[in-house]
């Protein structure tokens, strides 16, 4: 039996008082239980006319012998209520999170109430539990939960994660009469312990609610049970009942480490050239000035520290809650983004201006000064069969300046990854990220972009600068990959309608290469309001053209070439074969949004296993089914979050997209992070008309410092511990997460406990804790704290 923590104070000295103790208690309670069992008939009667609920929480005799608690702790139990679930509730609602089964704080909204602050037992009473359980020396388990959460009277914590690692000896006799005692009261409960499932809550009359509860409670969907369990276990290894002996010992070795050992945090804020928009990754200036050349922009790619940063970025002077969308799309505060260099060079372009202590954003932007939305309907116009909203659902923009187009797409139901360098347009990525448009900081240089083949409907670029015909159309090639067969390139660039000698020949350039690579002109078209041009390619649906060329120029990339390699991977001037077997992704286009949401792909059969072990399109949507219960019985309801104030979103750890998918009425976007080490689901999730990108979270992500609202891990901090260093990735979550955001981590308790630790030590607001059968659930929130010391970051100071 895994033994919860506790301080002891006596060593050794209390054992043989523990036995005595320990033999009267049972023998008093044997007499109890006696007495009770020849009590006269009409009492079980009188039993049988109460409530279900208040029948199912009598204790029995047998049940105390079991628990052996403090006579003050059976009164308290005996008031209890359980919310019990009816026996014959069907497997898929072991899947829930039940808003009943949350703390009451939870269901208030965004206060600054903590659920660790519940419980309203007096300081003194606590103290004299915690003295009575030291000297009692008792090890049944029920009992530890109850005080996994209390602390001690100087504000410490004592250690909430399994084992006990203070006195070997005592520990060893307590688990063998634990083991024993639990045998006996297996038999004697088995029919009260099969009347209530796990996860269930419980709550007293009074709605009050002890720390150890909250820490213990949680709902049916963080602990499932049942045949669904395993989508939370990501190893096809199957074990049935029966873990490992090295499975065992290493969770006990760990468990004792985290008794012995609490780490402190001792945070620094970064001193860097950026300052409050530090991106790691981006700004590692020791790198960037040994780069052997620049030509390509590889300067303005990744160059991650050997050692990600774990110091704390600071924040603007004068730093206010972002505007709320959808009016951030039209303003945001000049505080937040306090850089005017965008503003002095494209002021004259309708991009952003200076109003008061706003910038404001007239909607429009080099090729749309009259507004993107103007030039979104022009592109319709022009392109029926682009359908936004239905046919085009997923777009990619390239050069997206400050993603008016993108902001403004959102009307038509259409989702733009908006993707700019960090570059001397000072701020346009941090401009779209504040305004609350998807956006990150990523160049085409030497490498492919961190996305899949094949996935996006539509590609657009309107007057990016990007030299597309130059050495064999490699930059377009990448283009090309990622497009899907049949989608659309929309170029509004000079060349497409000026006649200057350099435009001329810019577009000659196009015409031929994109002749080469089959790419179709569909419509070429002037727009007379913007005084501006459109040209609109498709890609082929088939291999028939590439077969029938004279010349393999571009050549056709190798067979072994993997279309979806994105990590790292350098640009090659190939051009991939357009699939065309019925079962092949790509070969088809997906059904019309918003139907592709919820729809299998075609494409995942039952051969293929899924990531949770089930043939693949059972997998899909298992895993859907089980976040629409989450979010809507859980996190939209209960877990203390004010939707209206969330609108950047990302889900650290997505698998199939179901997080994001379940979120779909709300009006927020969810970048969908697929972890390099882990299955390629990042297909799927296009294929459902959602978007993301690969990372590896040992290192910095493309974005702006306090880009995102809400943050969602799944398992993430597990993985990450066993391969990397966690405080970098804390700091980094601290980074990315503006003030008053939130975090929601699901994981093991072990990296619960270790999370909310480090979350207090960066003076974050804990909301919400839950554990229960080792694994756990938090919902921390972020604040306007910043460390006082400084570290100073020499790679990153230019």
């Amino acid at each position: 039996m895994a033994l919860g923590r506790y301080t002891r104070v006596d060593g050794r000295k209390s054992s043989n008082y523990c036995s005595t103790v320990t033999v009267v208690v049972f023998v008093a309670l044997c007499l109890v239980g006696v007495w009770m069992m020849s009590s006269p008939s009409d009492t079980a009667s009188e039993n049988l006319d109460l409530p279900e609920e208040k029948q199912k929480t009598d204790i029995k005799p047998e049940e105390v012998k079991q628990e052996e608690v403090k006579p003050e702790e059976v009164k308290q139990e005996e008031v209890k209520q359980d919310e019990v679930k009816d026996n014959n509730e069907s497997p898929a609602q072991q899947f829930e999170d039940n808003p009943g089964d949350l703390p009451e704080d939870a269901t208030k909204g965004d206060t600054n109430v903590k659920s660790e602050n519940m419980n309203e037992t007096p300081s003194e009473e606590k103290k004299e539990e915690v003295k009575k359980e030291d000297n009692k020396g008792e090890t049944n388990e029920e009992v530890k939960e109850e005080n996994l959460e209390s602390k001690k009277e100087d504000g410490s914590e004592e250690t909430k994660t399994e084992g006990d690692g203070n006195d070997s000896g005592e520990k060893k006799e307590s688990e063998e009469y634990s083991s024993e005692n639990e045998k006996k009261s297996e038999q004697s409960s088995s029919e009260a312990q099969n009347e209530k499932k796990e996860g269930d809550i419980e709550s007293d009359d009074g709605n009050k609610k002890q720390e150890g509860d909250v820490k213990e409670l949680g709902s049916q969907e963080v602990f499932p049970s049942g045949a669904q369990s395993e989508l939370l276990n990501e190893s096809a290894t199957q074990n049935g009942s029966f873990s490992t002996q090295a499975a065992e010992s290493k969770n006990e070795k760990e468990a004792q480490k985290s008794s012995t050992q609490q780490e402190e945090y001792a945070w620094k804020i970064c001193n860097t050239t950026a300052g409050p928009d530090y991106i790691p990754c981006l700004d590692n200036w020791d790198a960037i000035h040994h780069l052997r050349s620049t030509k390509h922009y590889e300067h303005r790619e990744r160059h991650c520290p050997a050692e990600p940063p774990t110091c704390l970025v600071p924040l603007p002077e004068g730093y206010k809650r972002p505007v709320e969308w959808p009016k951030s799309r039209e303003k945001i505060w000049y505080a937040n983004v306090p850089h005017t260099k965008l503003v002095q060079i494209k002021g004259h372009q309708n991009w952003v201006k200076v109003s008061g202590e706003y910038l404001t954003f007239p909607g429009g932007g080099t090729q749309f000064k009259n507004g993107a939305l103007h030039y979104i309907d022009f592109i319709e116009q022009v392109l029926p069969d682009i359908a936004w909203g239905k046919q085009s659902r997923v777009v990619l923009d390239v050069g997206c300046g400050v993603a008016s187009f993108g902001g403004f797409l959102f009307d038509k139901d259409v989702l733009t990854m908006s993707l700019a360098p960090k570059d001397e347009h000072e701020a346009q990525v941090q401009f779209a990220l504040e305004r609350g448009i998807p956006a990150i900081s990523a160049v085409m240089g030497t490498q492919r972009l961190p996305f899949p083949g094949i996935v996006f409907d539509v590609v657009h670029c309107a007057r990016c600068r990007v030299p597309w015909h130059i050495e064999g159309g490699k930059l377009l090639l990448e283009l090309n990959r990622v497009l899907r067969p049949g989608g659309y390139f929309v170029w509004s660039a000079t060349p497409v309608y000026q006649t200057l000698e350099e435009d001329v020949g810019i577009w000659n350039a196009m015409s031929k290469l994109t002749e080469q690579m089959c790419w179709k002109l569909v419509k070429k078209e002037r727009d007379e309001v913007n005084k501006i041009g459109v040209a609109i390619y498709q890609k082929p649906l088939s291999n028939e053209c590439y077969e029938q060329r004279s010349q393999n120029e571009p050549p056709l990339c190798e067979q072994s070439d993997d279309r979806n390699a994105a990590w790292n991977i350098p640009l090659q001037a190939c051009m991939h074969k357009v699939p065309e077997g019925e079962t092949e992704r790509g070969s088809h286009w997906p059904e019309l949004w918003s139907a592709r949401l919820e729809k299998t792909p075609y494409w995942l059969t039952s051969t293929q296993v899924g990531v949770y072990g089930k043939p693949a399109p059972e997998d899909f949507s298992a895993d859907y089914e089980h976040w629409k219960r989450v979010v809507s019985l859980s996190y939209l309801n209960g877990m203390g979050i004010s939707w209206s104030d969330v609108r950047n979103v990302m889900d650290m750890r997505a698998v199939y997209g179901g997080f994001a998918a379940a979120l779909r009425d709300l009006k927020i976007w969810v970048m969908n992070v697929v972890t390099v080490d882990s299955p390629d689901t990042l297909p799927i999730i296009y294929e459902r008309g959602l978007f993301g990108i690969y990372h590896d979270w040992c290192e910095s992500f493309n974005t702006y410092p306090r880009s995102y609202d809400l943050l969602h891990a799944d398992h993430l901090f597990s993985k990450i511990k066993q391969k990397c260093n966690m405080p970098a990735l804390v700091a980094e979550v601290d980074r990315i997460l503006r003030p008053k955001g939130k975090i929601i981590v699901r994981d093991k308790v072990e990296i619960i406990n270790e999370l909310e630790r480090m979350f207090k030590s960066m003076h974050w607001e804990i909301r919400m804790t839950y554990s229960k059968d080792k694994e756990g659930l938090l919902c921390a929130q972020k604040t306007m704290w910043r460390p006082d010391e400084v570290e100073t970051l020499k790679y990153a100071i230019m």
